[in-house]
């Protein structure tokens, strides 16, 4: 059963390699399409001899089922770039081609914890950020659309608490859920190319041979990364991953961790706009969490700029008005309810 699962994902992978080919003819990765195609094809022979040498037959032929024809579709009328991910998932080699530089040198060790320090703490660094500016917006909104239709101040306090934890607990689970996705994703993937490579690494480095190829290495330098990769299993299969398949091992992430830190920035935000409404009574309540809402988003916004390259108080302007505009608009609607229905 294992090895007519490997057939079939072989020559799923040669079906698709083909239509991708196809779409990118005239180009120089047409050929590596095309290659990666007849390699997927070989390697599915060697897969239909285990099924021989286990007594039984291999299929005559290779019938691609829905989703393959489904996604194959999608590829001509949209490209292969917006489909990177989802051929990534089903084992199409060579996405890093659509969003990756061409490399120059071998890689090292050192290379691989450089990149992932930086994507990493980027990563983290840019989702607490964006995490702040979601709750920040949408509870000041919430928070000034209750004052404007007229509520007494413990009932703004109440729906800004609600507005905050169902906000975050919201975007804990969605995040929970969608780093879980991945991690499962990349640990699938990995576990696949790391079979293969055990298995038959001469092909793996053929496969990346090529890939090297179409990104600009001369041949015969390709060939000798490739080899000279494959050599050292551990650097091999955090290369095939990252060439082949777009992946980064290094970042699996967790989900309970991504949850948290997911739950903490939203709450970080959300607080800013409710705080003058604990510590302040009245209209002053009010003009407070203007007041600290704009001041917030002026630096949320300026915050932003750092993974924009835009200028520091553009960023922090643009989001001030926008950030604003959706709380004044709350405002009004608000404002109109509560007299429509006072």
């Amino acid at each position: 059963m294992h090895a007519l699962n490997s057939w079939r994902e072989e020559m799923r992978s040669a079906y698709l390699y083909r239509i991708v080919s196809d779409e990118e003819s005239g180009t120089p990765r047409q050929l590596l399409f095309l290659e990666l195609a007849r390699a997927a094809e070989e390697q599915a022979g060697l897969w239909a001899a285990e099924i021989r040498k286990a007594g039984a037959e291999p299929p005559a032929s290779y019938r691609p089922d829905p989703r393959t024809r489904l996604v194959g579709w999608l590829i001509r009328r949209l490209g292969v770039a917006p489909l990177r991910g989802v051929l990534a998932a089903m084992k199409v080699r060579g996405m890093v081609l659509y969003h990756g530089p061409a490399p120059h040198a071998m890689p090292t060790s050192a290379d691989f914890k450089e990149r992932r320090h930086r994507t990493s703490e980027g990563g983290n660094l840019r989702a607490a950020v964006f995490g702040v500016n979601d709750g920040l917006v949408s509870n000041a909104s919430l928070i000034l659309g209750v004052a404007g239709a007229g509520a007494e101040p413990h009932l703004i306090v109440l729906s800004g608490a609600a507005g905050l934890l169902a906000g975050a607990f919201s975007m804990a689970a969605g995040e929970y859920v969608s780093v879980r996705a991945q991690k499962e994703f990349f640990e699938y993937q990995i576990g696949l190319e790391r079979e293969e490579l055990d298995q038959y690494p001469q092909e793996e480095a053929a496969e990346l041979a090529l890939i090297y190829t179409a990104k600009g290495v001369p041949r015969e330098e390709a060939q000798r990364m490739a080899e000279k990769l494959i050599s050292d299993p551990d650097r091999a299969l955090d290369t095939l991953a990252r060439e082949e398949l777009g992946l980064n091992p290094e970042e699996l992430g967790s989900p309970l961790g991504a949850a948290l830190s997911s739950f903490l920035a939203f709450a970080l935000g959300a607080a800013i706009p409710l705080a003058p409404y604990l510590l302040l009574s009245g209209g002053a309540a009010l003009t407070g969490t203007i007041l600290v809402t704009a001041v917030s988003l002026f630096g949320v916004g300026s915050a932003i700029s750092l993974f924009t390259g835009k200028q520091a108080w553009r960023g922090g302007l643009r989001m001030l008005v926008i950030g604003g505009g959706a709380g004044l608009l709350t405002w009004l609607i608000g404002r109109a309810l509560g007299v429509a229905l006072g």
